[in-house]
């Protein structure tokens, strides 16, 4: 079970999907400060409140008022709406034409060739070289 879950943890994907997580973290707080600080004041510009977050419609009940946090839905789906926004043309649309072009070449027959790793001996003349160069 131990050694399972150790390949589980190597494998690149987990760790490249824990970056993707702490990214988007970040990149879900910009948004928001961009959506809290520019757009909700321009909406709330608009609102009976002057604040979009602060805005509420009474609802009477039997014994007391409902205020019912319209502003507050409004201002999380436009957070939403611009986070998706930007999410898709910086991320989605840009990957899908790389994707679309990838796939063209591949069609037409072009093969992408990898450039040729040095072998063993270059490297150790590399390192050499390196080493006998007067440090500054």
């Amino acid at each position: 079970m131990i050694k399972g879950f150790r390949e589980f943890i190597t494998k690149g994907n987990v760790i490249d999907l824990a970056v993707a997580v702490v990214i988007g973290a970040a990149f879900a707080a910009v948004i928001n400060a961009f959506v809290e600080a520019i757009i909700n004041p321009l909406v709330g510009a608009f609102v009976p409140s002057g604040d979009l977050a602060k805005w509420t419609i009474d609802f009477p009940g039997i014994f007391a008022t409902a205020h019912l946090g319209i502003g507050a839905i409004i201002s999380a789906l436009i957070t939403f709406l611009a986070t998706a926004l930007v999410v898709y043309f910086v991320l989605v649309l840009p990957m899908n034409r790389y994707k679309e072009r990838r796939a063209a070449k591949l069609a037409a027959g072009v093969v992408e060739e990898e450039p040729a790793l040095p072998s063993e001996q270059e490297l150790l003349v590399q390192i050499r070289d390196l080493l006998e160069k007067p440090r500054s």
